[in-house]
């Protein structure tokens, strides 16, 4: 038989667990730039008091201009220096390096602390590297000469048939593959550049970029070329590009943590204004 004080002693013990349970906290938000973890210009990085960002070579408008991700200029290298300051790194304590893209989302050491090259957050690459929180919200396109097969086209079904291109290992070949022409197996280049060239030497009838890639495809370099129209969302879940870091890397919280303020605070949207065209100007293909 239990005793009496034995019985209070489990009914008082229960009261607690009950009491500790009501006043558990709610989940921690994701940390401020501004906490000690994430104290200004003190990350632990690669190279002590600079913060290091990795992207490809060459890059691309409208994300980098003249390939020199160090000049500020385009929306990539603009948000890049904006998480910097925001992270405590004046633009004397940054340095870049340059990493091929499907080098940067490979397991293994890296060469910067954060990449910035347009890598679409998917659940498999994050098995292999760390992503930010989101900076962009994307939508691929498809990109055609105005004579081409497939120039004409005013629907997925219309690009049936038709020999289509894409960047290797890059969200763009993907979209083909799940949206497009899931039995047919698409071209594949090393670089948006050899992807271009195919198009325009008539080696493809149409590649697959991200939208902004598409516009000043079409109304910079390549002459004859127009936006057939984007692909629709896949599953009404956005698309969307994060920075790429070591896996399990310490730094991971303090950058989304920069990268979420500079979006509440309206320089993300400030940032895509000024450097990226609107999505609203290009027909969505059903």
């Amino acid at each position: 038989m239990i005793s009496w004080s034995a019985t209070r002693r489990v009914i008082a013990a229960a009261a607690l667990v009950v009491a500790a349970t009501a006043c558990a906290p709610e989940p921690s938000a994701p940390p401020s730039s501004d906490e000690p973890g994430c104290a200004p210009g003190a990350l632990p990085t690669l190279a002590e008091g600079t913060l290091t960002f990795g992207t490809d070579q060459p890059v691309y408008p409208p994300w980098y201009l003249d390939d020199d991700p160090a000049s500020g200029r385009g929306f990539e290298s603009a948000v890049a220096y904006a998480v910097a300051e925001r992270l405590g790194y004046p633009r004397e304590n940054v340095s870049w390096v340059r990493v091929p893209f499907n080098a940067a989302i490979q397991p293994g050491p890296k060469s910067f602390d954060l990449d910035l090259n347009e890598f679409s957050i998917t659940p498999e690459r994050a098995q292999a590297v760390d992503f930010s929180a989101p900076y962009y919200d994307v939508k691929q396109a498809v990109v055609a000469l105005r004579d081409s097969p497939a120039g004409n086209a005013s629907s997925i079904a219309d690009l049936e048939g038709v020999r289509l291109g894409a960047q290797v290992g890059s969200t763009s070949y993907q979209a083909i593959v799940d949206q497009i022409a899931p039995t047919t197996e698409p071209a594949v280049f090393n670089t948006n550049d050899d992807a271009k060239l195919a198009l325009s030497n008539g080696q493809v009838d149409a590649i697959v970029v991200d939208l902004p890639t598409a516009f000043y495809i079409t109304s910079a370099e390549l002459e004859g070329a127009t936006i057939v129209g984007q692909l629709p969302l896949g599953g009404g879940t956005p698309e969307q590009f994060g920075a790429v870091l070591d896996k399990d890397s310490p730094l991971t919280p303090c950058v989304s943590a920069a990268i979420e303020e500079l979006r509440a605070d309206g320089t993300l949207a400030a940032i895509e204004q000024q450097w990226l065209a609107s999505a609203e100007t290009a027909p969505e293909l059903r």
